[in-house]
């Protein structure tokens, strides 16, 4: 069974997906973006301040669905420019201390011309 999860504290979905889904001991968020809840808008301009919104975010949908980032299990990262690797890596790794299996990848172009985007899969 599918038990969808919603929390204030993070950015509502834009489109006909979910903030997270529990299914078999997991929870599967969808890729979040530095979009600030409380204001609607993209938080931060560097990609730092951009990551430290999307870590915020997946904290919160995580702390909604019984979890936290100590049992994220995979990450998956998507950066506008490579060039922003190492900064991006410096937050990240303030923050996901268990040293989770990750992919990070360059794409051409993110929702709302953000620098950063990350899904995460956690146990519960």
């Amino acid at each position: 069974m599918l038990k969808k999860v919603h929390t204030h504290k993070a950015p509502d979905a834009i489109g006909p997906y979910t903030q997270a889904i529990i299914a078999q001991g997991f929870v599967f968020t969808s890729g979040q973006i530095a979009i600030n809840p409380d204001t609607n808008s993209v938080a931060g301009a560097t990609i730092e301040e951009q990551t430290e919104q999307v870590i915020c975010n997946l904290k919160e949908i995580l702390r909604e669905a019984g979890t936290t980032l100590d049992n994220v299990v995979k990450t998956t990262c998507f950066l506008a420019d490579m060039n922003d690797f190492a900064a991006f890596n410096n937050v990240y790794g303030q923050h996901f201390s268990g040293n989770p299996a990750r992919s990070c990848v360059a794409v051409k172009q993110l929702p709302k011309n953000v620098l950063v985007e990350v899904e995460v899969i956690a146990s519960l």
